[in-house]
């Protein structure tokens, strides 16, 4: 009887070591809510004051403490770490809300983050700054981006589309109001299609006007059309919608004028102008000339381009250019018009030039992560904005059939937008359901 409990006690146990190793590597969530969560909170809880320590993120107390410390409490004075306000588990991670004590700044705690992401053995540790005097570290117990699950209540509002998942597990949105422009660089098979596809996906849900611009014949962007309102194919019809969205913009600022206010979003809402979103699928073809004939073509495209970038963000017009590469080679102007683009976002790329073209001049800290995003990891990008941070991200994978539905189911959004129809895209109807034959069948006789 003691041999038969002994192997089933054994049993029992080879079965559980069994169902979280499987659960680690199928279920990883499971994992971190069962034995990664409760040991990293308690090496976290430990280990916390000899940690920041070594890590330099003590300081020295103030005079009155270290008298009270010295001469009341009869204990030897010691360095003062951040003071932890709150500690919050989630199914990804640990998030800890620390107030500095005078002397130190976040970018201390960021400088130490790698540090403390061995120290505590996490996956990473983000630093964010809630308010002055408060970080927040976002520490992530497993590698969120090897299998993207967005949050449950990431969806798309009010101009802002949720499109990829951070590395701290939260959602990566793609807010007009913050970024109006923004740029997105990709080597082939790095994803980039997949992140316009995904934001495409978000804007559709949206009361916008989406406008495509892809000179590749169409081929990534037609599918789109029942929730385009415009759509063009090829460098000539590209100036020419390009110079009606400029003459929109004029007609828009004469409307701010009129009503004395400076933005688009201070009008009443009966009198706001629909947003339109402008999608350059690759912009490289807008830029490129094959013969001296087309200079004078692609000078206005350059010139509406900058135009819009510039000021086309006060009355609700903006621009999401992607792109392999975009640098001064493009030819005059392309510098001009990508320090207009406030974010940016950089795939995977070929080169150490292309990812310093879109980082190097708003987060130079970047550009080494960017460098070095794996071929076997696509849809793995950075991204920043003119604040100087950045954030390491990965876009779901979303069919071409799931946005091509959403885009017929919202295609009633398409707002009247009389300029813009003669580029409106046909959109052939819907194939009706194969029915019964009203044909009867005729016997052959011999």
């Amino acid at each position: 009887m003691s041999d038969l409990s002994m192997w089933l006690e054994a049993t029992g146990a080879l079965a559980g070591a069994s169902g979280l190793g499987y659960a680690k590597v199928r279920a990883p969530r499971v994992y971190w809510s069962l034995v990664g969560m409760p040991v990293t909170w308690g090496r976290f809880t430990f280990s916390y004051r000899s940690t920041m320590d070594v890590c330099g993120l003590t300081v020295q107390p103030s005079g009155l403490r270290a008298f009270m410390t010295r001469n009341v409490a009869r204990r030897e004075v010691q360095p003062v770490p951040p003071k932890i306000r709150q500690v919050r588990p989630t199914s990804t991670g640990l998030r800890v809300t620390l107030r500095l004590p005078a002397g130190l700044e976040p970018a201390d705690v960021i400088a130490s983050s790698e540090r403390l992401r061995h120290a505590w053995g996490v996956h990473s540790v983000t630093v964010v700054e809630t308010k002055p005097g408060f970080v927040e570290l976002r520490m992530t117990g497993y590698d969120v981006l090897r299998r993207v699950r967005m949050p449950r209540h990431a969806a798309p509002h009010d101009l802002v589309v949720p499109v990829a998942l951070r590395e701290d597990g939260t959602a990566f949105e793609r807010d007009y109001r913050k970024a109006p422009m923004a740029l997105t660089l990709g080597a082939n098979h790095s994803g980039k299609s997949m992140y316009l596809r995904n934001l495409i996906k978000g804007l559709a849900q949206l009361p916008v006007a989406l406008v495509g611009i892809d000179c590749k014949r169409g081929v990534e962007q037609r599918a789109f059309a029942p929730r385009l309102s415009a759509l063009v194919t090829t460098p000539d019809d590209a100036a020419a919608l390009l110079a009606v969205l400029v003459s929109e913009m004029e007609d828009r600022f004469d409307l701010l004028s009129g009503h004395g206010v400076s933005d688009v979003w201070e009008l009443p809402a009966g009198l706001r102008p629909v947003p339109v979103v402008v999608l350059v699928d690759e912009v490289a073809e807008l830029f490129l000339i094959s013969s001296k004939k087309d200079e004078e073509r692609r000078e206005k495209i350059v010139t509406a381009l900058i135009r819009l970038a510039q000021m086309a963000r006060a009355v609700g017009i903006h621009l999401e250019v992607c792109g392999q590469r975009f640098g001064s080679d493009l030819g005059k102007g392309a510098t001009m018009l990508r320090a207009q683009l406030t974010g940016r976002v950089v795939h995977r790329v070929n080169d150490k030039q292309t990812a310093e073209m879109g980082l190097a001049d708003v987060a130079p800290d970047a550009v080494p992560v960017a460098s070095l995003i794996p071929m076997e990891r696509p849809g793995t990008a950075v991204a920043a904005d003119s604040t100087g941070g950045w954030s390491k991200i990965r876009t779901p994978n979303t069919s071409r059939a799931d946005v091509v539905a959403v885009c017929r189911k919202f295609a009633h959004l398409v707002p009247d937008f009389p300029a813009l129809e003669p580029f409106r895209p046909y959109v052939p109807a819907e194939a009706s359901a194969t029915g019964p034959s009203l044909v009867k069948p005729r016997p052959v006789t011999d």
